[in-house]
């Protein structure tokens, strides 16, 4: 096995590994303020495209979790981000929340349903038919199809709920257009986010609680992964995939000493 270079910056998730349905995970708290004390480049991320970086901020501040709105890096950012390198200054139609409208407003784009060069499709709680529609009217007329990420399903107080990917599934059975998923795994999220603390996936590590997209995306980046076992992934669902995190842990409890 080739040796890794020590780890020099830090990506974590959030759900399931900083926090788990509003409450904060133990030792997240002093992973976080360990992160900051030591300088090193850090990044929470989130597959979630409905909240702003300032709003994931506010949230995570409220249970004593200080993350700067610099280290929050969202699907939604990496999006905008995405689209300002393929195509400066074009319009899209959205289905989204503020976290995704917001990242285009500031990348340059317009939004809009006339002859649109995207569609482009976040999470949100209120999917509308109507809107739908509109969607997939434009992609059958030329406009190219756009996903902020690939999740099935997302978690809420009464259960699973339907997200992007299930959505777009929709779309896509009405138009034959798949869609580009930018979040994880897409590693595009990962190389983007360490673009924007000036950090480098040999030197880097990724933190998830799940397999399918966040060590996934941590290994096609070329970083070093763990998983933690307090979110989506249990000890036994591993081996059910071709390949492994670096390390396994019990939380984000066990990783304060390694920063």
């Amino acid at each position: 096995m080739t040796e890794r270079k020590p780890i020099e910056s830090w990506l974590t998730d959030m759900d399931g590994v900083l926090m788990h349905e509003g409450v904060p995970v133990p030792g997240a708290d002093a992973f976080i303020k360990k992160l900051r004390d030591s300088g090193k480049p850090f990044l929470v991320l989130t597959n979630n495209s409905i909240y702003t970086a300032r709003d994931l901020h506010a949230r995570l501040n409220r249970i004593g979790l200080d993350v700067p709105v610099a280290n929050i890096w969202t699907s939604a950012l990496a999006t905008a981000n995405f689209l300002d390198n393929q195509h400066p200054g074009g319009t899209a139609y959205v289905i989204g929340e503020a976290g995704l409208t917001t990242a285009l407003h500031d990348a340059g784009y317009v939004l809009s349903d006339a002859d649109p060069d995207f569609v482009i499709l976040g999470e949100t709680r209120t999917y509308s038919f109507e809107a739908l529609t509109k969607a997939i009217r434009l992609i059958n007329n030329g406009a190219r199809f756009i996903a902020t990420n690939p999740d099935n399903t997302g978690p809420s107080p009464d259960g699973a709920l339907p997200a992007t990917g299930s959505v777009a599934a929709l779309i896509t059975k009405a138009t034959g257009k798949e869609p580009y998923f930018v979040g994880k795994p897409n590693p595009l999220m990962m190389r983007t986010g360490l673009n924007t603390i000036g950090a480098h996936s040999e030197t880097s590590a990724m933190i998830g609680d799940r397999m399918d997209t966040d060590v996934l995306a941590g290994l096609e980046a070329g970083m070093e992964t763990f998983l933690v076992l307090t979110g989506l992934t249990g000890k036994d669902d591993i081996d059910r995939y071709p390949y492994r995190p670096t390390r396994v842990v019990d939380s984000i409890a066990d990783l304060v000493d390694l920063v």
